[in-house]
């Protein structure tokens, strides 16, 4: 077993005051900065995925915007990498899978943001790819969605998909239980 962190979409846009607020994406960072500090203690490869927009509607993740810089609380250092992406899945088009074959990586600890798109799309597409993934559900974030006239809440949201994602396709595990083991 070789690990890899993949810390996703923690970028400004993201955190109060951006163009795409989520719900608790303070405490989700905070979390994956622990899990960052962990990694690199431990010497795990860290992965940084940063999503920039190119459709022409799009309307955070701009380029060239202060939102699309991957936050503070989980900066990249310099012998870290660093895979941009244009769609919710961290696979596309992009060379990430090369990257984890290359270094024969495993396993996957996944944190990140907007768990109902690009957690979800990223840890599908890593399990059908053949890779254990862990994801740390604290060190992620999502927001309130509507839902055929239904608001629902972000923590509700949360739940529905990480349960779904628990059923077959990633373990779950808290920082906490993560740091632990």
């Amino acid at each position: 077993m070789k690990q890899a962190l993949i810390i996703v979409d923690v970028q400004n846009d993201y955190f109060p005051g951006g163009r795409m607020e989520l719900s608790g994406s303070e405490a989700a960072a905070d979390n994956a900065k622990t899990i960052l500090e962990y990694c690199r203690k431990s010497k795990i490869e860290v992965i940084h995925i940063q999503h920039i927009a190119t459709a022409p509607n799009a309307t955070f993740f701009l380029p060239e915007t202060d939102g699309v810089k991957i936050n503070t609380k989980v900066a990249p250092i310099s012998n870290e990498k660093i895979i941009t992406k244009h769609y919710p899945n961290s696979f596309r088009e992009t060379n990430l899978l090369a990257y984890l074959q290359e270094k024969k990586i495993t396993d996957l600890i996944v944190t990140g943001m907007m768990t109902h798109v690009c957690i979800d799309a990223t840890v599908k597409a890593a399990k059908d790819y053949g890779f254990d993934c862990t994801v740390i559900s604290d060190a992620c974030a999502t927001k309130d969605l509507d839902v055929q006239g239904n608001k629902v809440a972000a923590k509700e949201v949360q739940n529905a998909l990480l349960g779904a994602m628990a059923f077959y396709y990633a373990e779950l595990k808290t920082t906490a239980d993560f740091i632990a083991h």
